[in-house]
């Protein structure tokens, strides 16, 4: 977790396309741009295909938890879109026609929404819209979990949207930092008590280790978190590795 008073935020990607390969994914990235903007940051992600029965697994396993948790792909109606009846389910709830999500589609098709478009205002029971610019076919959210479409371009302003709206009070309240240093003719077993030391002296921070697979051996050796206790860190972490005798330099925070 981030800090005991800010919850982890986790994004799943959805579709058989993406496991397949048919399609790449372009919500990881963007969702990480989208969060470090705002002084936050991804805790997890998960992938998953067009598969009913995973899907309730893993939405009961973050509806569990505190975590804020954005959603992308499989709220259409076709008949491999399983994300609306997957999220009801792991909730326990009916799907049932959300009345203002019917009118943003009747806004934007008119006499076209019907018979089959409207059904993609079908969301679990107790749901709250959330708006998309482009074509008026809302996206859901239930208990800090927010459904979006597969399209980027839909997709990526309502989380930008959910975030502004509902998370404000969450930005920019720690300076998330990274810093690291090259560690020369050292293997991760000479490192591992040095790492574990670490490790437990800050355990508010995440230390990460990076072998590079070069001809000189070498790691790259940092930590990141809050920037006051990297830096603190990371001098601490030079004059180990000095102490230990292995060379080292400096590398773009």
């Amino acid at each position: 977790m981030m800090t005991k008073d800010i919850p982890n935020i986790g994004i799943y990607v959805i579709g058989d396309e993406i496991l397949s390969g048919k399609r790449q994914d372009a919500h990881l990235s963007k969702a990480i741009e989208i969060l470090k903007a705002r002084g936050l940051q991804l805790s997890w992600a998960e992938y998953l295909g067009d598969d009913a029965a995973r899907l309730v697994a893993s939405f009961k396993r973050s509806l569990a938890a505190n975590d804020i948790v954005f959603s992308f792909g499989g709220i259409g109606a076709t008949p491999d879109d399983f994300t609306r009846q997957a999220a009801a389910e792991a909730l326990n709830v009916p799907i049932e026609r959300h009345t203002d999500a019917v009118s943003e589609i009747e806004a934007q098709f008119g006499e076209a929404a019907y018979p089959k478009r409207v059904l993609m205002a079908d969301f679990p029971q107790g749901a709250n819209l959330i708006p998309n610019p482009v074509n008026r076919v809302a996206g859901f959210s239930v208990k800090q979990h927010y459904f979006m479409p597969g399209f980027p371009q839909m997709s990526h302003p309502m989380m930008e949207w959910v975030l502004d709206t509902n998370y404000q009070h969450l930005f920019n309240q720690i300076i998330i930092s990274e810093s690291s240093i090259l560690v020369m003719d050292a293997g991760e077993s000479n490192l591992l008590d040095l790492m574990n030391e670490f490790t437990e002296k800050y355990p508010s921070l995440k230390l990460f280790s990076l072998p590079h697979l070069d001809e000189r051996r070498t790691i790259e050796l940092g930590m990141k978190g809050d920037a006051d206790l990297v830096t603190q860190a990371i001098t601490e972490i030079k004059t180990k590795i000095a102490e230990l005798a292995y060379a080292w330099s400096e590398l773009p925070k």
